[in-house]
C-alpha cells in the first residue's frame, strides 16, 4: 500500500500555516488560517472581541489566557469544522504544530485523531509518541502530565478536578499523571490526583479512582488491578507502541 502521509500540496499548506502560527497569532493571522482551511471567517473585530467558554471558568481568572493562547484554543476547534480535518495528513501535523506552541511540553511525533478537546492548554504535558483517540476530553485544570509512547483510546475522560458537595464553588486539583508506556483504552474515566504507572493498561469502560501499579491491568468501577501485564518479557520500546500502520506520523 502507498504511504500517502504527505503530499506536495497539503505540505505547502501546512508550511504557510506553520509560518503563521510560529509568527504569534492575532485576530488577522488568525482570520488568514481560518481562511486557508476552508472556514467562515468572521470579522477580524469580532474575532477580537471573542471569549471562549473556558475563559469563564474559574481558573481563567487565575491564569488568563493570552490572546494567542485563545486564537491556537479556538483554531484547534475550528478545524473540526473543516474538511481538511478528515485529511489525516493534514489534520495531525495541524494539531502538532498547534501543541507545539500552546502545551506547556509537546514531544515529538505526537498524533492527535478528531474531537479531541481540552480546557486549558498551557497545563498539559506529553511526552514523544504519544497518541490521543477520537473524542477524548481532558479537564487539564489540575494538570495533566503523559508520558512517552502513551496511548489513549477513543471517548476517555480525564479529570482534574472536583467540587464539594456542601458548596459547588469549591474545588479541588490533583495532576494526573500518565507513565511512560501506558494504555487508556476506549470509555475509560480517570479521576483527579490519579498516577497511571509505567506500561500500566487502564481497561475499556473502566473509571479509575486510586493510583494504578505499573505494568498491571485495572479494570471495572470503580477500577481494580486484574492481572499484571501480559508483556512477554517486552519492557518499553520492545512493547511497540506504534499506533497506526508502519509508524505513520512517528518518524520525527
Amino acid at each position: 500500500m502507498a504511504d500517502r502521509t504527505d503530499g506536495k500540496e497539503i505540505a505547502k499548506l501546512l508550511g504557510e500555516i506553520s509560518g503563521i502560527i510560529q509568527s504569534g497569532l492575532d485576530a488577522g493571522k488568525a482570520a488568514s488560517i481560518l481562511y486557508l482551511i476552508g472556514c467562515p471567517v468572521p470579522e477580524e473585530s469580532l474575532l477580537a472581541e471573542m471569549k471562549l467558554y473556558n475563559e469563564y471558568l474559574p481558573m481563567a481568572y487565575e491564569y488568563p489566557y493570552t490572546d494567542e493562547q485563545r486564537y491556537l484554543h479556538f483554531l484547534w476547534e475550528s478545524v473540526e469544522r473543516s474538511p481538511l480535518c478528515l485529511a489525516t495528513n493534514f489534520a495531525f501535523p495541524f494539531r502538532r504544530m498547534i501543541a507545539k506552541k500552546l502545551f506547556r511540553k509537546c514531544g515529538k511525533n505526537f498524533c492527535c485523531e478528531n474531537g479531541v478537546r481540552f480546557n486549558f492548554g498551557p497545563f498539559i504535558e506529553v511526552g514523544d509518541n504519544v497518541f490521543m483517540n477520537a473524542g477524548t476530553f481532558i479537564d487539564s485544570k489540575g494538570g495533566v502530565t503523559i508520558g512517552n509512547s502513551v496511548g489513549i483510546g477513543e471517548y476517555v475522560r480525564i479529570l482534574t478536578h472536583t467540587h464539594s458537595e456542601s458548596n459547588h464553588a469549591e474545588r479541588t486539583y490533583g495532576r494526573v499523571i500518565i507513565g511512560d508506556y501506558a494504555k487508556i483504552y476506549s470509555g475509560a474515566m480517570i479521576f483527579y490526583g490519579i498516577k497511571v504507572g509505567e506500561e500500566a493498561i487502564v481497561a475499556a469502560g473502566a473509571v479509575v479512582t486510586k493510583d494504578v501499579p505499573a505494568n498491571h491491568v485495572v479494570a471495572g468501577i470503580p477500577a481494580e488491578v486484574i492481572r499484571e501485564r501480559h508483556n512477554e518479557g517486552r519492557h518499553r520500546e520492545e512493547l511497540n507502541h506504534r499506533w497506526l500502520f508502519r509508524g505513520a506520523f512517528q518518524d520525527e
